[in-house]
Order: C-alpha cells, then structure tokens, then sequence
C-alpha cells in the first residue's frame, strides 16, 4: 500500500514538472521572455497574504495584511435621503376641500340597503290602497249609476 502511495506521489511530480516545461515553453514563444523572469512572476503570483488568519510563526507575521477600513457611506445615505424627501406642492392645505361635500354620505351608504327594501314595502302597500279606493268608488259609481236609473223610471 505505501509502495502505491509513493509511486502516485513520484507520477505527480513528474506531471507537475512536465506542465512547468511546457508553461516556460509557451512564454519563451509568445513572449520571447527568458525562464528565470517567469519563475520570478509565478513566485511574485504565489506570495502568500494573511487577512484574516492570524499567524503564530513571526516570520509569516510578516506576510499579514493589515484589517480594511470599511468607506464611509453617511455622504451616500444623506444624498440618498435627501433626494427621496417630496418637495411640498401644496403649503397651505384648505379644509374645505378635502372634507366630503355632504357628511353624511356613509350613513347614507350604510342604510341604503334597508331603504331599498321599506321602499319596495311602501310601494305595495300604496298600490293596494289604490285599488281599495278603486274598488270603493266602483261600488259608489254602480251604486249611483242604479239610482239615476230608478229615478229615471220613476219620473217617466
């Protein structure tokens, strides 16, 4: 098993130094820069920089950053605030026109229902009372209508 692990171990050496060949090759080509620059910009790209680990060892103590200060945003926000406060249109406000024109219209609006149905009622009870009296002057008018008969023949 460790014989396994360390020949894995020497194939990936082998790959990595393989792949730096070719990576100083492309570079020697494209940029016609010497290898020992390249070693130097790859060292450069893989300094180490702590910001948030704090190091024990005082030789990486070195390599911390120090912490950022966060930006001020209160100019931000003022500007911000600022520009979402309404600009007054109207100063003076006239009571009369925002108060409803007749101050009773939700009480109108409530009782309106109820209205409907006493006025469907009153209409019945007018029309019967109509046909009553109807009813009454027909009796009255035959009634009448046979008097003048009989005094008709009476006087022939």
């Amino acid at each position: 098993m460790e014989g396994n692990v360390g020949r894995l171990e020497e194939e990936a050496l082998k790959r990595k130094e393989r792949l730096w060949e070719l990576r100083k090759k492309r570079l020697r080509e494209d940029g016609g820069t010497d290898g020992e620059e390249t070693e130097k910009e790859e060292q450069k790209h893989r300094e180490l920089k702590l910001r948030n680990y704090t190091p024990q060892d005082e030789s990486l103590k070195e390599r911390q950053i120090a912490p950022a200060k966060p930006v001020s945003v209160e100019e931000k926000v003022k500007e911000q605030l600022e520009a979402a406060k309404p600009e007054p249109i109207i100063e003076e406000v006239d009571l009369t026109n925002l108060a409803p024109r007749k101050p009773d219209w939700d009480l109108k609006r409530d009782v309106a229902k109820k209205l409907e149905k006493l006025e469907k009622r009153t209409q019945r009870a007018i029309a019967e009372l109509i046909r009553e009296r109807l009813k009454g002057q027909e009796e009255n008018l035959a009634d009448a209508v046979q008097a003048a008969k009989q005094e008709n023949e009476d006087s022939d």
